[in-house]
């Protein structure tokens, strides 16, 4: 393992953080730290992954997007973020691609992902 690498794991480490496995097509649930003045609350944030950027690195990043009354609304989160409280995966789509920015013309019935009925966590070897 070269030095970065070696830095790199230290840091993801010491932030204790347990990152699910999910994928570009995955339904997820991420839990946002707000703060509002004084007061802190968790807000949820519920969409489709619709890409995954720096794989699985202290660098890595994800964009969710869902329909927000209507309107289409991209977020992109920071994997190892400290204002993240948990990443939950509501459901595993089936998808081809890594990236699916194609959804972004999408509406309604073209725009739904199928399900997959089959998953099996990978297993770290």
């Amino acid at each position: 393992m070269d030095l970065i690498a070696q830095i790199e794991a230290e840091q993801i480490a010491a932030l204790g953080k347990e990152i699910p496995d999910f994928k570009a097509g995955d339904t997820i649930r991420v839990g946002y730290k707000v703060t509002e003045g004084t007061r802190s609350r968790v807000q949820n944030y519920e969409g489709v992954c619709i890409s995954r950027k720096n794989g699985k690195g202290i660098a890595g990043s994800f964009t969710v997007r869902k329909i927000s009354f209507g309107e289409g609304v991209e977020r992109v989160f920071p994997l190892y973020s400290t204002n993240i409280d948990s990443i939950t995966v509501v459901r595993r789509g089936r998808v081809r691609r890594s990236k699916l920015y194609y959804l972004r013309s999408r509406r309604g019935k073209s725009a739904r992902i199928a399900e997959v009925s089959n998953y099996k966590p990978k297993t770290e070897a």
